[in-house]
């Protein structure tokens, strides 16, 4: 933890599989907490469509995510960021396969996909789930961005 706190990029990739529930919680935690001093984004590896119950689980939080349009790792337009966070193993392959042509370092948090108990599931179970995802990346945000990272919390 100390080698990360040791770096303070100015722009970080979430990545996931869909860019539909995980990066997104993460992208919009992580500009949430730092206020315009860190350049966030997220993409998937595919291409999903906008998560209502993502959206529903972060406004609980004040945050808005209602507007994230997602998008693929391979389809991003300024592959300049400093730090690349795979939340997914298939993320964290492709975040890997672009650091043997970009100087980016990357770190894998690997996390629970949440989307996957909703077949059997009742509404509030699988927003439990979900909340469970969003705690867990904004506890590892602020361990990892704050406030060494140049984030205020």
């Amino acid at each position: 933890m100390e080698r990360e706190r040791a770096k303070s990029p100015r722009a970080v990739l979430f990545a996931c599989s869909l860019n539909a529930v995980r990066s997104v919680f993460a992208a919009g935690i992580l500009a949430h907490l730092a206020r315009g001093k860190i350049r966030v984004a997220s993409a998937g590896v595919r291409v999903g469509a906008v998560d209502p119950l993502a959206v529903k689980v972060m406004a609980e939080i004040g945050i808005d995510v209602s507007r994230h349009k997602p998008r693929a790792i391979r389809d991003l337009e300024n592959p300049e960021f400093d730090l690349i966070v795979s939340l997914s193993p298939e993320a964290h392959h492709q975040a890997l396969e672009l650091t043997r042509t970009l100087p980016v370092d990357v770190e894998y948090w690997p996390t629970f996909d949440a989307t996957i108990h909703r077949a059997d599931a009742t509404e509030e179970q699988v927003l439990a789930h979900y909340r469970l995802v969003r705690e867990h990346l904004f506890r590892r945000i602020k361990q990892r961005f704050a406030p060494e990272g140049g984030v205020s919390v």
